[in-house]
């Protein structure tokens, strides 16, 4: 049976971390489910919910459970630890909040186990829904990431700064990038439409938490993936090898 690997990084969330590894559990799929926890140095209570959690739950047969522990090193340096112990056919991103449904999982790995893409994003801005935003601040902000990228690369995207990110396995675990932080994922998107992929786009669900609420995100974060998305326009990638052929 062919694996979906899901990758959690988390950084304090205490709050909300158990919840979301039961949801991601519990969802049906068509596929068996590798479930990757990466605690990213959380000074909270989340390494002791996390390993009570997968101590319950380690005798499931259709359930691979791994954690990862790791000095805190930021988003992208988390979910690029997961990805070095994934093993599964297709590998998706899932935050550790509760802003992300892992019900869309199906539709955003069925592209990619029937051949029809290599690399599925779970576009907000595709939803028929109305759904409410962190703040102004933030929508314009992905909005003008998501544009910003469109014009440099030619792409057609709606919604660049989603989590959930989706890809054929062999692919992104022989894609190297380096961002530690939220960088890590202009970096990526950069890297696979330079590289000739095309980003096949979804609908799904979002309900957004606020600032107050333990949001990581920063404005200068949307400054720094601008930035970051301007470079990998013009650096070489000579280094990157090309990464497998379609494994599915």
């Amino acid at each position: 049976m062919q694996t979906l690997s899901i990758i959690i990084p988390v950084y304090n969330e205490e709050k909300t971390v158990c919840e979301v590894l039961d949801r991601v559990a519990q969802v049906p799929l068509s596929v068996a489910k590798e479930i990757i926890i990466v605690n990213d140095g959380s000074t909270d209570h989340s390494p002791e919910r996390i390993r009570a959690w997968a101590a319950v739950r380690s005798d499931s047969s259709r359930l691979r459970i791994v954690v990862v522990e790791k000095s805190n090193g930021g988003k992208g340096s988390a979910v690029r630890a997961g990805i070095a112990v994934s093993t599964g056919d297709v590998v998706i991103i899932q935050d550790a909040d509760l802003e992300y449904d892992p019900s869309d999982f199906q539709k955003c790995i069925d592209p990619i186990l029937t051949g029809g893409a290599r690399v599925v994003y779970g576009s907000r801005e595709r939803s028929r829904r109305k759904h409410p935003h962190s703040s102004a601040a933030f929508y314009l902000g992905g909005l003008l990431v998501t544009r910003w990228m469109n014009l440099l690369y030619g792409a057609h995207m709606t919604d660049e700064p989603t989590c959930y990110k989706t890809f054929d396995g062999p692919l992104i675990r022989a894609l190297p990038f380096e961002g530690d932080s939220f960088d890590w994922e202009p970096e990526v998107t950069a890297k696979l439409l330079r590289l000739g992929y095309e980003i096949v786009e979804v609908p799904i669900n979002y309900v957004p938490r606020k600032v107050h609420e333990g949001k990581k995100l920063k404005w200068r974060d949307g400054l720094r993936a601008i930035w970051v998305a301007l470079v990998w326009r013009f650096r070489s990638i000579k280094g990157i090898q090309e990464p497998p052929p379609e494994s599915l």
